[in-house]
């Protein structure tokens, strides 16, 4: 890694813990500085990494990052525009995915797709009772997040590789992100749960960054 991304990646990382710590002690003002640079410098670390991948594939990470950096904002505001954040969070996943689609992923297998979507039935038979008049976009949701973690995992499987695994590896770990934030908002309050569930963030949106 040369200078630059390498510079960009130590931003990304430390920008994140940074925002991690501030969330935990309720430091909201420097958090909603720390978040923005974070997701910032992943973004550019995407723009700058020498591609290992097409010039298609680092446009469509680079837009999923983007779109993840606008729900960010409304997820950081005073008062959190949660279904606008999860429609900017629907958008990456549609980037993602078809990040994923155009890089070769020509055929899903069924025993590829079959673990994903026993998870998200299981995920929205669960929050479903609880969810009130965010249905319809949390089920949308769910299944572009399903979409994407599928292609990224049948790339892996079908091309092998560094950067196909960096973007499956960050697949997975979004959705233990996602169902981490999904427990601790609809079903029951975990102990340091922004620590679980921005750690799992930072980590996937840098493994995307990195699979360019």
């Amino acid at each position: 890694m040369t200078t630059g991304p390498a510079l960009l990646l130590a931003t990304a990382v430390s920008a994140s813990i940074a925002t991690i710590v501030a969330d935990l002690k309720e430091c909201f003002v420097p958090a909603r500085i720390f978040r923005p640079t974070a997701m910032a410098a992943i973004i550019l670390l995407a723009a700058a990494r020498p591609a290992a991948t097409s010039g298609s594939y680092r446009l469509f990470i680079t837009a999923g990052l983007a779109a993840s950096l606008v729900g960010d904002v409304f997820m950081m505001l005073p008062k959190k525009k949660f279904a606008a954040g999860l429609v900017a969070f629907f958008v990456a996943h549609c980037f993602y995915a078809t990040a994923f689609l155009r890089a070769g992923t020509a055929r899903v297998e069924i025993t590829t797709a079959l673990p994903f979507l026993l998870c998200a039935f299981f995920m929205m038979r669960t929050l479903y009772p609880r969810l009130g008049a965010l249905k319809a976009p949390v089920t949308l949701y769910i299944l572009a997040m399903t979409a994407m973690a599928v292609l990224a995992a049948q790339r892996y499987i079908t091309a092998g590789g560094a950067p196909a695994f960096s973007a499956f590896a960050g697949a997975m770990i979004f959705i233990a992100s996602d169902v981490i934030l999904s427990v601790n908002r609809f079903l029951k309050k975990i102990p340091l749960a922004q620590l679980y569930i921005l750690g799992t963030y930072f980590t996937a949106q840098i493994l995307f960054a990195l699979s360019v």
